[in-house]
């Protein structure tokens, strides 16, 4: 692995192995015995767009493995505007070991990608959102054990989060079904493109049709960050996919409850579900630092260390 950007870039094998390694490092942490496998290594972390999860997932995951992770805001890098992507990678390229963006354009991810000597990982884009697809699979692992027959309901935007999602689950044996309003479906050539995966795919326009007898009801804001002036056409074309309780119950008895987190609780999920038995909502965000563990040690020690 010399980079993380995309889910289809990497073999059911490898992410077999990457959940694997976070289910070790996980463990370990828990028993306090995590080991300093990344120290002095340096985390360079650069955001366009605030997050919760994504800053502080990154930056714990690299202290508990040792390491330090350094912060760098919008304003003091302007990625693009003030300076060129290119300058940017390769300056700090000379400075930290691993880079980590969350950006608005994937062609960002992609330019810096092409320019850096240190491998970068794809905090998130407006294309996708591998790291969250890598804890969500994590979280699905540590519910069902194994993903072959699993299926998998995302209710709402064919956004970067259900395009990640598709992809990983998919890859390792899921089946993937998704109902969101006309407009708002998935990137036709990313359905295509994972028809030759081990799970299938299913598209729906009620939410109805995805939720029966599902394992794993997903879902996410009905507006996302940069869409701020499509709000009000969302708040009503999105009202009949809201994951309520009347539609979990459609789903298998054991049914979890997933949300990538931050949620518009009363719009995309109710209270009763975030909040329910059902709902791994925080467990699943716990696994985005221990999904990214992995990737960070993957990336920096490669296959063949001792982290195994």
């Amino acid at each position: 692995m010399k980079h993380f950007l995309d889910i289809a870039d990497y073999s059911a094998d490898d992410i077999q192995n990457l959940l694997t390694l976070s289910d070790k490092l996980k463990k370990e942490l828990k028993q306090g015995q995590a080991r300093p496998l990344l120290k002095d290594k340096v985390l360079a972390m650069i955001f366009q767009k605030p997050s919760l999860r994504t800053r502080v997932s990154f930056d714990m995951a690299m202290r508990t493995l040792g390491g330090d992770a350094l912060y760098l805001s919008p304003e003091e890098i302007g990625l693009g505007k003030r300076e060129s992507i290119a300058d940017v990678a390769r300056v700090l390229s000379g400075y930290v070991h691993i880079i980590m963006a969350r950006v608005f354009s994937h062609q960002h991810i992609l330019e810096l990608a092409k320019w850096s000597t240190v491998p970068v990982i794809n905090g998130l884009s407006d294309y996708n959102h591998p790291c969250q697809a890598l804890a969500d699979s994590l979280t699905i692992k540590e519910e069902f054990s194994s993903f072959k027959g699993l299926k998998v309901s995302y209710i709402g935007d064919g956004n970067n989060v259900a395009v990640s999602l598709m992809k990983i689950v998919t890859k390792l044996g899921a089946d993937f079904f998704i109902a969101n309003p006309k407009g708002y479906d998935m990137p036709e050539e990313d359905i295509k493109a994972v028809r030759d995966y081990n799970g299938i795919v299913k598209l729906y326009r009620e939410p109805q049709d995805a939720a029966k007898n599902a394992d794993v009801i997903y879902t996410d804001t009905w507006t996302s960050m940069g869409q701020e002036e499509e709000e009000k056409k969302r708040e009503k074309v999105f009202p009949p996919y809201q994951v309520n309780q009347e539609l979990v119950k459609m789903a298998k008895p054991n049914a979890i409850v997933m949300h990538c987190l931050p949620a518009h609780r009363g719009q995309e999920i109710t209270d009763e579900v975030a909040d329910g038995p059902q709902s791994r909502l925080f467990p699943q965000a716990e696994n985005r630092m221990h999904a990214q563990k992995a990737i960070l040690v993957r990336l920096l020690l490669g296959g063949d260390s001792d982290a195994k």
